[in-house]
C-alpha cells in the first residue's frame, strides 16, 4: 500500500495525526487530510515535509 502517516511537529517532537492517508488539500491557513477510512481533520498550518519513499507527512503548527 501507498499510503502515508501524519505527522505534526508541536514544541520540536513530532506528534502523529493520522495513518493510512490517502488526501492531502491545502486550504487557506490549513491542511485537510483524509484516510482510507473516511476520516478526515483539518489541521491549522501547513506543510513542512513529504517522504514519498517513507511514506511520511510532516505538517507544521500554525
Amino acid at each position: 500500500m501507498c499510503e502515508s502517516t501524519a505527522y505534526i511537529v508541536k514544541n520540536g517532537k513530532e506528534e502523529q495525526l493520522m495513518e493510512n492517508v490517502d488526501f492531502l488539500e491545502n486550504q487557506e491557513g490549513s491542511v485537510r487530510i483524509a484516510n482510507l477510512f473516511g476520516e478526515e481533520q483539518v489541521v491549522k498550518g501547513r506543510v513542512k515535509s513529504l517522504s514519498l519513499v517513507d511514506h511520511k507527512i510532516i505538517l507544521e503548527a500554525a
